[in-house]
């Protein structure tokens, strides 16, 4: 008997440490979408850090995980499911370990904090971020095409929010998108944010930190305190 109790305590005690670390350190995700190819790939399973926002601050480049900021996502019908996967589904995702509501959000890079002026695009087809032009070397652009994105845009991002791009830019539905097909919903509050994609998990060949790259933006934040 006491060793079944030490077992059952070992176990409670492992199902609290889970929930615990997916609700304030880390959780699973995969990828919905081919929207930040070719950084993430469709159904792609990854790590996002909690902590941001929460207590590390979002920085430029970063690639965030938020919900519905309002008509981003198309309404998605109810399917029926095997009670017992959905049990199984439910378990893990309560332990972190599933990522059952991945469909329900929605992941970007970010090109643009609260007051940056972000414009589209120069004479080299650069996106400018406070006037500095970004050379964005994560991005994937049609055969022959060098503009940063297809619609031009100059935008000043308001507080609490921010500006968000897919990598894939002529096959993402994000800010710039929204800002040409819904003005006044192509930005992203911040409060929306789950958290920074740090890693991928599988397939195991993908393993890979995911990079903010810091020399893309470079200069960036000094130029918007001028």
């Amino acid at each position: 008997m006491l060793f079944l109790r030490d077992i059952l305590i070992i176990f409670v005690a492992a199902l609290v440490i889970s929930f615990l670390i997916k609700t304030l350190l880390i959780r699973s995700f995969y990828i919905p979408s081919a929207s930040m190819m070719d950084t993430l790939l469709k159904d792609d399973r990854i790590i996002v850090s909690l902590l941001t926002p929460r207590l590390v601050p979002i920085d430029h480049g970063d690639v965030v995980v938020f919900q519905d900021p309002g008509g981003w996502l198309d309404p998605v019908p109810e399917v029926e499911r095997n009670p017992i996967a959905e049990a199984i589904d439910n378990a893990l995702g309560f332990v972190g370990l599933s990522a059952a509501d991945s469909e329900d959000h929605l992941i970007k890079r970010v090109i643009g904090l609260p007051g940056d002026v972000v414009v589209c695009c120069d004479d080299f087809g650069q996106i400018t971020v406070n006037g500095v032009p970004i050379e964005e070397t994560y991005t994937k652009l049609p055969d022959g095409v060098n503009k940063a994105t297809e619609h031009d845009f100059t935008v000043t991002v308001p507080a609490d929010s921010l500006w968000v791009m897919g990598d894939n830019r002529y096959n993402s539905s994000d800010s710039s998108y929204h800002h040409f097909e819904a003005p006044g919903h192509e930005y992203v509050p911040i409060d929306k944010v789950v958290g920074r994609a740090i890693l991928i998990t599988w397939p195991a060949d993908r393993w890979t930190w995911l990079d903010n790259y810091p020399i893309v933006f470079r200069g960036v934040d000094s130029a918007g305190d001028e």
